[in-house]
């Protein structure tokens, strides 16, 4: 079957929604998403969104240096001063689609502070904010009449000049998209869905992680298809591992995220057995940057073989803890934990990506006619590490800088009707579904073993050796089968961790999120 829309947007987080939003009224959209609308990274952003609204004490030369610095100046320093400057008028714009942030008895917002940053500047709705986010844009999109939402649709291919018989290689300096091809669940059939222009915001690559804060569908398919496209991919080495998620075995996707707002709020990093330890690694103790403080995490973890580390608020007031952190609260009690008593087991694991693919300031990747935002994307915002919730307003921003460009430039776009439909000979057993399982989770291990937080050469090309073996198997069965969502994002994730492990290969330093063994980290020196 053959669809037609002026914008396709694969993906429906906080990017592709607003995108959906923004150029709605020029034209027909297909929002796919691989789940429900409401699965998405940005609904387990608990954090908030970082914008200057306090200018008595804030401004943005602040907030672009903070990003800077955490960021460990690889940072594209035009893309920060785009998204900081632009995040007021954005914050404005959620609020006009009916998202609340907290406000404090005088009306003004209720502003916290994190790790990283210089002043209070986190917009936050309780613990939850990108819950209350994603609720805001979903009631905007589901009332909108040019928006066509299909849940549980699975993007399979993005199609270019490739699919038209034309070789296309990583040289071809014209590459052009044209839609995509998407997987039906009812019919089990893969439809063509062709488009003026096309935005990928398809989310991170936690699940490629043995332990993540991410949801399952979070395997980086977006990155996959654009870099199968001959797309150009950046910074991939940079993976940001939470320091905190909470230490409950049996919960490994999503991990529940013990936000770093509890830490700015005073919590303490300790053994089990009650012990200090930030102050070995960082003079900012347990408010040091993520990295810093993901990396002593580990190294205590190793040095006394524990499996997890303590985050202890119990010296806090008990109402005030519970009133600040309704959902942490309820949670660690749900499993037997009183928090205003009790110290939190927590543990870091893998959270969010900085790399992805290379856009620029108008959210244009290398291929034409697709533009990428959110997660998926690498806009040069994050640089070497992403500062605290840098991630929800960089969404905003750059989804209006894609909304603008491709609304300035769709009338010159036409159909591709020369694109064939999808050949889907090939039948699956269920026998094949067994050796998807079992490559996912192999997978999981050798990315949480081998290219975790701290890494080396040795383990870098342990990887890279067993991953492609998996890639050569896959890629086998892929061409002699249906093709269904588990084998699409077993591929994903086997790409998305060569593109890890090859870009941790590259970069001969220690530096932000990517620290080895064989090249030392100066600030880990001490």
């Amino acid at each position: 079957m053959i669809k037609k829309y002026d914008f396709l947007v694969i993906g429906s987080g906080i990017a592709g929604m607003s995108y959906a939003l923004k150029v709605a009224h020029k034209g027909k959209v297909a929002l796919v998403c691989k789940t429900t609308l409401d699965e998405a990274n940005t609904k387990f952003a608990q954090g908030g969104v970082a914008s200057v609204t306090n200018t008595l004490v804030d401004n943005f030369e602040k907030h672009i240096e903070d990003t800077m610095i955490a960021g460990d100046f690889i940072s594209d320093r035009a893309a920060v001063e785009k998204v900081v400057r632009e995040a007021p008028s954005q914050i404005q714009e959620l609020v006009k689609w009916g998202v609340n942030f907290d406000k404090n008895e005088d009306g003004k917002f209720d502003l916290h502070r994190e790790g990283g940053h210089s002043e209070f500047r986190i917009l936050h709705h309780a613990d939850d904010t990108g819950a209350e986010i994603q609720r805001g844009l979903m009631e905007a999109v589901r009332s909108n009449p040019n928006i066509e939402i299909y849940e549980n649709h699975f993007a399979v291919e993005i199609i270019t000049q490739h699919h038209l018989g034309v070789r296309v290689t990583r040289r071809t300096p014209d590459i052009e998209c044209y839609g995509a091809y998407v997987l039906n669940p009812e019919t089990g059939k893969i439809d063509t869905y062709l488009s003026k222009v096309t935005l990928m915001a398809t989310g991170g690559t936690g699940a490629v992680y043995a332990t993540t804060t991410n949801p399952n569908i979070a395997t980086g398919d977006g990155i996959a298809m654009v870099y199968r496209a001959k797309g150009k991919v950046k910074d991939m080495e940079f993976v940001q591992f939470h320091p905190t998620a909470l230490y409950h075995q049996g919960e490994s996707h999503p991990a529940y995220l013990i936000t770093e707002a509890m830490r700015g709020y005073g919590g303490i990093l300790r053994l089990p057995n009650g012990k200090e330890f930030m102050q070995k690694y960082d003079e900012r103790l347990s408010l040091a940057p993520r990295d810093i403080v993901a990396r002593a995490i580990d190294n205590e973890m190793k040095i006394h073989g524990l499996d997890h580390v303590c985050l202890d608020v119990t010296h806090k007031d008990p109402e005030e803890t519970k009133h600040h952190f309704p959902n942490i609260y309820a949670k660690c009690l749900s499993i037997g934990i009183d928090i205003t008593k009790e110290y939190i087991p927590v543990v870091p694991c893998a959270h969010y990506m900085c790399g992805g693919i290379k856009v620029n300031l108008d959210a244009e990747s290398s291929i034409h006619r697709l533009y990428a935002v959110g997660e998926c994307s690498c806009t040069g915002l994050h640089g070497g590490n992403r500062l605290a919730s840098n991630s929800l307003i960089e969404a905003v921003v750059y989804a209006e800088a894609a909304a603008k460009h491709s609304l300035s430039v769709i009338d010159e776009y036409e159909y591709n009707d020369k694109v064939p439909e999808w050949n889907d000979e090939g039948t699956m057993s269920n026998e094949e579904k067994v050796l998807i399982a079992q490559d996912m989770r192999e997978v999981n291990q050798i990315m949480s073993t081998y290219v975790g937080i701290v890494r080396s050469d040795l383990r870098l090309r342990r990887a890279w050796e067993r991953l492609d073996l998996l890639y050569e198997e896959t890629e086998d069965l892929f061409k002699r089968v249906k093709a269904t969502k588990d084998i699409c994002e077993l591929r994903n994730m086997i790409n998305v961790g060569y593109l890890i492990t090859r870009n941790a290969l590259e970069r001969k330093e220690s530096r932000g999120l990517h620290y080895t063994i064989d090249y030392k980290h100066h600030a880990y020196d001490k």
